[in-house]
């Protein structure tokens, strides 16, 4: 999720349609962070063996997310960006940035145990790297990251670890090379730190790749940027089969332009003959109940009205056809309805949004901000007071999964 001013924008977005976007504005009502002196005990406890370092399982990936049921993002932590760095930042300055609590295990066993068995760690590389030409990570920052994904991978969680908030892979063409040259020399690393561990730890490549800051950002792009953005996925895939290991058999996802969910950015996506390939989306619906401004939003929803149903069920056809009858396996990385002091609404479109994606055969991950009250508030997890603020939510959804 990227923070945006929507109203600058909104014309384009209701004219896209099914506009997927990942929103990631700092929170507003984000509880205090906890100090990182407060919690050091936690964050430096001895932990089991991993269970995900290992045999991989020769699995294509069309099976692999048959196994997953609903997933939680950690937003805004890892993601987290600082407008000046200095250099001198601790990977706590980092992850703290955004006045989110460090990152302890006893908040992923606390997701573990709402059910979610997916585990998304959206991660920004950018800051955390060195010159050209080898692009060194901190190896400080490397070690945090894996810390973390451990966590949820000793609780039997599948781990999706991406590439989030990165300023330097702008899709045209001044950009297209030397960002290239970054994505293969940042996964080159990634994939070599990682390289023991199974089919548990799924990389997913870029976020939401997109033409910042130009009309064309969140309205579909160009072909160009979109042809572009299949380069480096195809970079990608290349740089991290290429590195030993379990690489050749990990499990990678790719987005189209945006991640969005519009049908000309879904048909556009290059695909390689490759079934460890999974089709990365992100899905906001319905948009002016999920996450439009609120002068322009509505905050009501009902299974029962076609208006609001439709978005959904079209997006699922749309996944179904283009991609699940041929084999292809798709994620719904980032989805949720950001709260509008309207519960049993938004548990209503949420369980209908996981039933219709199960039927499908699409994991949904929830956008978790941990923001609660104004701005784009999709938290649900408190991670200071270990509140689940809306257990209505996490019913409905686990609901919906029981009776597919």
């Amino acid at each position: 999720m990227k923070k945006t001013t929507f109203s600058r924008i909104l014309t384009m977005l209701i004219a896209a349609g099914m506009l997927a976007s990942c929103r990631s504005s700092t929170p507003q009502d984000t509880p205090a962070a906890v100090q990182p002196e407060a919690q050091t005990e936690q964050t430096t406890e001895t932990t089991v063996v991993n269970p995900a370092i290992g045999e991989c399982r020769d699995i294509p990936s069309i099976e692999l997310v048959k196994e997953m049921k609903i997933g939680w993002n950690l937003g805004n932590t890892f993601d987290a960006t600082i407008q000046n760095p200095t250099g001198n930042e601790t990977p706590q300055d980092w992850e703290t940035a955004w006045g989110q609590p460090v990152t302890t295990k006893a908040m992923i066993d606390q997701v573990a145990n709402q059910g979610f068995n997916v585990f998304r760690l959206p991660v920004t590389w950018e800051g955390k790297f060195g010159e050209a030409p080898d692009y060194k990570i901190n190896e400080d920052w490397l070690a945090r990251v894996k810390e973390v994904a451990d966590w949820a991978l000793e609780d039997d969680m599948f781990v999706i670890l991406n590439m989030h908030h990165e300023e330097w892979n702008m899709p045209d063409k001044e950009h297209a090379d030397s960002a290239e040259e970054i994505t293969r020399a940042l996964w080159g690393q990634i994939a070599e730190y990682f390289a023991d561990y199974n089919e548990k730890l799924i990389f997913e490549g870029m976020n939401e790749p997109r033409l910042k800051g130009t009309p064309m950002e969140w309205n579909g792009g160009t072909p160009e940027a979109r042809e572009i953005i299949n380069q480096w996925n195809a970079a990608f895939i290349e740089t991290v089969r290429s590195k030993g290991g379990n690489n050749a058999k990990r499990h990678l996802m790719i987005p189209g332009y945006a991640a969005s969910s519009t049908e000309k950015c879904l048909q556009d996506i290059a695909l390689p003959d490759d079934d460890k390939v999974i089709v990365s989306v992100h899905a906001y619906l319905p948009y002016q109940f999920a996450l439009a401004e609120p002068d322009s939003a509505k905050d009501t929803w009902s299974a029962d009205d076609p208006a609001d149903t439709r978005d959904i069920d079209t997006l699922m056809i749309i996944l179904k056809e283009m991609f699940l009858d041929k084999g292809r396996a798709v994620i719904i990385g980032e989805f949720g309805m950001r709260n509008r002091f309207n519960t049993d609404a938004r548990a209503a479109c949420a369980g209908y949004y996981i039933s219709k994606a199960a039927e499908t055969g699409v994991p949904c991950v929830w956008w978790d901000n941990n923001a609660y009250v104004s701005g784009e508030a999709f938290g649900l997890f408190d991670r200071t007071t270990f509140e689940w603020r809306y257990p209505a939510i996490n019913q409905a959804m686990k609901d919906a999964l029981e009776q597919k």
